[in-house]
């Protein structure tokens, strides 16, 4: 009997620890411009957002959320207005529309519609590490739209954002290695420039995008068109496995 007490009391306790661990949720969400009192009685170009809404832990929920809503609304600001700033992602989309119509009403000939295109997704999930992709591509106005691929790194415990000194022992060394794989990727000798096969690296040295994506096997770098080559070239993307890059990372 005592036996069975000690393994329930203990049972309990792994539980606890373990909701404890995973204290949040997280929940997909959607907006376009069909959602918009703005838009109810008029035709407005598309939009489309989906991201994600973390629930649970108040104080860890509402940094995450945060992080998430503040990337959307700068992914549709247009121009520099900081009396614009809004706080909310309705907010965001309907200034977004505004814009637009104010655009529209100069500039009657302009040959297409703006729209967006915002997306917030979860590559990698654990109970110290969530990473999450965001991307975002816009059409507002000129030859083409502009998109990019960025990603940020939560500790699911804090809320807090993870920095290089959270995920890696040592970037510099890290860095070095990711020359050697973006160098054998792009078929780039080592005794030759960084930038002989046309790339536009400053002062002829490597260096790698600001942030790092994760799945569960994979390191995702996107450099987003013209932060080292021409638009027409695309985003480039470099990978490295994980069992490869493990030996450089604190996390996972």
């Amino acid at each position: 009997m005592y036996t069975k007490i000690i393994t329930l009391v203990l049972l309990g306790l792994l539980l606890a620890a373990c909701n404890q661990e995973r204290n949040i949720e997280i929940d997909s969400e959607s907006l376009t411009e069909n959602d918009l009192e703005i838009c109810q009685n008029t035709k407005c170009p598309e939009i489309t957002i989906n991201y994600l809404s973390v629930q649970g832990d108040g104080v860890v929920s509402k940094k995450i959320n945060s992080k998430i809503r503040n990337f959307i609304i700068s992914s549709l600001e247009i121009g520099e207005d900081e009396n614009e700033r809004v706080n909310t992602i309705n907010e965001a989309a309907t200034n977004f529309i505004e814009s637009y119509n104010d655009d529209k009403s100069r500039f009657p000939d302009m040959a297409a519609d703006y729209f967006a295109e915002i997306s917030v997704t979860e590559l990698y999930n654990s109970a110290r590490h969530i990473c999450f992709e965001m991307r975002q591509y816009l059409y507002t106005g000129g030859a083409h739209g502009y998109g990019t691929t960025s990603f940020i790194n939560i500790d699911p415990k804090t809320g807090n954002q993870l920095t290089d000194d959270d995920l890696f022992k040592n970037k510099k060394d890290f860095i070095a290695f990711a020359e050697q794989k973006f160098r054998e990727q792009q078929k780039i000798d080592e005794n030759q420039s960084i930038n002989a096969s046309g790339f536009w690296f400053e002062d002829d040295n490597f260096y790698l995008p600001e942030s790092v994506g994760f799945t569960h096997d994979t390191l995702i770098f996107v450099y987003n068109q013209y932060d080292i080559a021409s638009y027409a070239e695309g985003p480039i993307e470099l990978k490295i496995t994980l069992n490869e890059a493990r030996r450089f990372l604190k996390i996972d």
